[in-house]
Order: structure tokens, then sequence, then C-alpha cells
């Protein structure tokens, strides 16, 4: 059965020729819209489908539409045209710390950040112990977050979505940040959430993480899919593209 079918999708975003920084400069782009932005179309009739208890990489360079296509799939940003159908309940992981607030405790963004993932207090009270178990992070759970390390963003938000138990799990450039043992760590948690039949959708710039968990994979180029199928291929095609 089939977790995300996509079916050409568009996305386009207006950029303004001139940067407005004045009320009386705003107003006069509300008049003249034709001719102080420009369409810029991030992706274009994209489609492809992942399976369930697939993990499908998404590779392309930077400005290929991966992030986008991302965000899409999170329900973030919407497709100007086409259609998506996601079957399960989806965690996401988009950049690093979002959705987290610096002024509260790693305690209370976690009851927080679980709350936009779909799960109540009683809950979260349950996966609590074990997500700062994970992240390794006990010691610090009532410091602020405005005085946590990026690292330590990372562990925690990566911790917190892993343990709310999804179906379909975003991943973007999570592996790209942290030390060794903690990337060696994400990638045997998520072989282990690929093994109970979940799904993860892998977007990354590290091809050897791509190679090591993802069984199929398309890459993108000026916003349009130019190779899918089985990752190493697909990798080997990205590869020519960089030349």
């Amino acid at each position: 059965m089939s977790a995300i079918v996509v079916k050409d999708i568009s996305k386009r975003f207006k950029i303004p020729h001139h940067k407005k920084t004045t009320l009386f400069q705003n107003m006069v782009g509300l008049v003249k819209r034709q001719m102080t932005y420009e369409e810029f179309w991030a992706l274009k009739d994209v489609s492809f489908e992942v399976q369930r208890g697939e993990t499908f990489g998404i590779i392309g360079r930077n400005g290929s539409g991966k992030s986008t296509l991302l965000k899409l799939l999170a329900m973030v940003l919407y497709p100007d045209s086409g259609t998506i159908a996601i079957n399960g309940k989806v965690a996401s992981f988009l950049e690093l710390g979002a959705g987290f607030q610096p002024e509260l405790t790693a305690k209370e963004n976690v009851y927080i950040y679980s709350s936009i993932l779909g799960m109540n207090r009683k809950e979260t009270a349950k996966i609590y112990d074990g997500i700062f178990e994970f992240a390794e992070l006990k010691r610090f759970e009532d410091m602020k977050l405005k005085n946590y390390s990026s690292g330590m963003y990372l562990r925690l938000a990566f911790a917190t979505a892993i343990q709310t138990d999804p179906d379909i799990m975003l991943v973007d450039e999570v592996l790209a940040v942290g030390d060794e043992a903690f990337q060696k760590k994400c990638i045997l948690k998520m072989n282990e959430f690929r093994e109970r039949g979940k799904t993860i959708i892998f977007v990354s710039h590290a091809l050897e993480s791509v190679r090591s968990i993802c069984t199929s994979a398309i890459l993108l180029h000026n916003g349009s899919v130019v190779a899918r199928g089985a990752a190493e291929p697909v990798i080997r095609n990205y590869l020519e593209l960089l030349k």
C-alpha cells in the first residue's frame, strides 16, 4: 500500500524585483504588482509514489526544490497545482529546532512539540523519559532552550519526533549537524524505525547516508524529477550532473 502519492504538483513563488522599505514603496508595489514581481517555479509537474515501509531519498543541488517538496509533504506549503495523498500519521523534522520556543525550557518544549505532532499530554508523559534518554539531555531538561547549543537543539528535536512513533517521518538534513556519535545513533534509530514498517522521506546532501538508509530515491534538478528508482543508480545520476 502506498504511504504517499504525489501527482503532477507544481509550486511557484513571487520574487520582488525591487526591495521595498517604506510604506509608500509598499503601496506603490500593491498598485503595480505586475511590474514588481516575477514568477519562480520551485517545482514543476513532480510525480512519485512511496510505498509503506520504504525509506525514500530526495537529492539534488541547492535550489533544486528539495526543501520546498518536503514542506509540501508536511503541509507547511500547498501546491499551486497537482495533488498529494498521505496515508498515516506524519512527523516533520524540516529544520533545526522548528517549532521550539527559546524562552521556554526543554521540558516545556517537548510537550509543545509533541502536541504539534498530534500527541496529548498523557501520551507525551509516557515517552518523556525516552526522549531525554535518547537525546542525552536529562540534566538539561529545565534549562531554557535559548541556552542550548545547536547540537543540543538537534538532539532534542530529533528525539522528540522519533519517540512520537509516527507512520511517516519527513527528515531534512538531520544527519548534517551534530557529532559523529550522534549521527550514527540517528542512523541506527532510523533503521529500527524502518524495520518496524514505518516510512521515511529523507532529504540530504550526504550521499553516503542516502546510500546506507534509502531503498529508493528521486533526483530533482531545476524543480523537475530527472531520475527515479533504486537509490544507487539515482546517486550515480546525481554525480554525473555535478561534473
